[in-house]
């Protein structure tokens, strides 16, 4: 199953902001599974709405 460019996108940034976290000491990297999926639902959730804000008036 291939996916979208959207999807490719949120999973590559999400993976950065993640990756940046853990470099900074932000993160530990046995926290990575919880926050990784954390970040992934914001972002999916942010770029979705945007997508549906811009449908109706395109």
């Amino acid at each position: 199953m291939k996916k979208s460019s959207t999807e490719e996108q949120v999973l590559r940034a999400s993976k950065e902001i993640t990756v940046k976290f853990i470099e900074t000491g932000r993160l530990s990297p046995t926290g990575f599974e919880k926050t990784f999926k954390s970040i992934y639902q914001a972002i999916d959730e942010t770029v979705r709405g945007a997508q549906t804000q811009e449908k109706p008036g395109q």
